[in-house]
């Protein structure tokens, strides 16, 4: 059976992303961290990975693009879930006893405006997952999860606590870096770094529109170690199997000092992952 490689532990989101994308037919193997779950992938302890990429409220999980940048990995899939945010907490602990709020920076802050108005002093603590914070929970605290946690003596809230009950995380699937760049695909995933010469960036985009590529996606990072320097994150349509797109990529190599492409694959809508 093939292994999977998420961030844990059990009932995280990341591990629900896992099964949803190999419907129980991989072995699942959680992580502390996400740096861990990447490099469970290229040790070859797993054949897989699932991290998440971005999310429809606070953006992109920057850290997991820097990793991906920085590791030889290619995402071959995608899958976006639907985020339903449950406050949980110990059977019998009262609304007015709670003095802390465990849960994964994203979540709490997805949670803000709820958090603020019914635990407006309850202090904020971060954990590497959602699911985290149910080894953390005692009577005077709760915890921020997913609806399809279960967990004994513990109790979620009936509602979505979410600010914004529209909330997706979109995942990725990797695999070691190989031969994926010969499959067809209906998106492409890639990072650049430019040139310094007025107007490059205006170049790289147009040389997309010239092909009639929409892009679905930009997003800057600092480059670490270089103040100012900034490597972009874009995804646009194409089959990269298709030799236009092919001459399309290398063309936009020319504008850049560095040129990655980081994945290629089929495109997903929300509703299909419910």
């Amino acid at each position: 059976m093939e292994k999977v490689s998420c961030l844990g532990p059990a009932g995280s989101y990341s591990e629900l992303a896992a099964q949803r994308f190999f419907l129980g037919a991989a072995e699942i193997v959680l992580c502390r961290n996400f740096k861990e779950v990447i490099g469970a992938l290229q040790s070859g302890e797993t054949d897989y990975a699932v991290v998440p990429i971005e999310n429809s409220i606070q953006g992109g999980v920057l850290q997991n693009l820097d990793l991906m940048e920085r590791s030889d990995v290619f995402a071959e899939a995608e899958l976006v879930l639907p985020i339903d945010h449950r406050l949980a907490r110990k059977a019998g602990a009262a609304q007015a006893q709670i003095r802390r709020i465990y849960s994964h920076e994203q979540a709490i802050g997805q949670c803000a405006e709820y958090l603020t108005e019914h635990f407006p002093d309850a202090q904020r603590v971060y954990t590497a997952s959602t699911a985290e914070s149910l080894s953390r929970l005692d009577g005077e605290s709760a915890g921020i999860v997913g609806a399809h946690v279960r967990a004994e003596g513990v109790v979620l809230s009936t509602e979505n606590i979410a600010d914004e009950k529209q909330n997706f995380t979109r995942f990725l699937r990797l695999a070691r870096r190989g031969e994926q760049a010969r499959r067809h695909s209906e998106m492409i995933f890639l990072c650049a770094v430019l040139k310094h010469a007025p107007g490059t960036l205006e170049h790289l985009l147009r040389i997309f529109a010239d092909y009639g590529k929409n892009l679905t996606r930009i997003e800057s990072r600092p480059i670490r170690g270089v103040f100012g320097e900034y490597r972009f994150f874009i995804e646009l349509e194409g089959d990269i199997a298709d030799p236009a797109v092919k001459e399309m990529l290398l063309k936009s190599e020319e504008y850049c000092t560095q040129f990655r492409i980081l994945g290629a694959y089929g495109q997903k809508s929300a509703s299909e992952n419910r």
